[in-house]
C-alpha cells in the first residue's frame, strides 16, 4: 500500500512498509524514519537456587503496530517466548523466517542471533511473554552495532 500527497509543492510518494517518509520541514526532502521499537517490562528476576550463577527473568515484550526490534543476541541466555497477543515474525541465525500467532511459542538457544523480530501487523499490537535463563549479571539483550 502506498500514499501520494503534495507537500510544499513537491509530489511525495510513501510506501507503508513499517518506515515512514515525511518531508523535512526545512528542506521539503522526504526523510525516512525507523519503525517503532519494542518495549521490555520485567516481571520477575530471581537467582536460581539450584543452578549457581544462573538467573531466571520473565518479561513482557510489547510491540506497537509495525514495531521491529534491532537485530540482537541474548548472550548465553536460553530464551523461551510465548505470544500473548497478536502475530510476530521471527528469524534466528540463517533459518527461515517463522510467523507465530497468539498461543504459539519458540525457544532460542544460547548465542543465537535474532536477526528479525517484528510485529506482523501495522494496525494491532503484539505482546510476548519472554523467559530468560541467563548467567547472573549478563545483559539480557545486546543489539547489533549500527553500521
Amino acid at each position: 500500500m502506498s500514499g501520494i500527497r503534495i507537500a510544499a509543492g513537491l509530489l511525495v510518494l510513501t510506501a507503508l512498509t513499517g518506515a515512514c517518509a515525511a518531508p523535512d520541514q526545512s528542506t521539503g526532502v522526504p526523510v525516512t524514519t525507523a519503525p517503532p521499537a519494542e518495549t521490555l517490562t520485567p516481571l520477575l528476576q530471581q537467582a536460581l537456587p539450584n543452578a549457581q550463577g544462573k538467573t531466571f527473568t520473565s518479561s513482557i515484550v510489547d510491540f506497537p503496530p509495525g514495531a521491529r526490534a534491532t537485530p540482537h543476541r541474548h548472550g548465553e541466555a536460553f530464551v523461551y517466548a510465548y505470544v500473548l497477543e497478536g502475530t510476530v515474525r521471527s528469524r534466528l541465525n540463517d533459518q527461515p523466517t517463522s510467523t507465530y500467532h497468539q498461543g504459539q511459542n519458540w525457544v532460542e538457544q544460547p548465542g543465537a542471533h535474532h536477526v528479525l523480530t517484528e510485529n506482523a501487523s501495522t494496525t494491532d499490537r503484539a505482546r510476548l511473554l519472554v523467559v530468560f535463563v541467563s548467567n547472573t549479571g549478563d545483559a539480557l539483550k545486546v543489539d547489533d552495532p549500527h553500521p
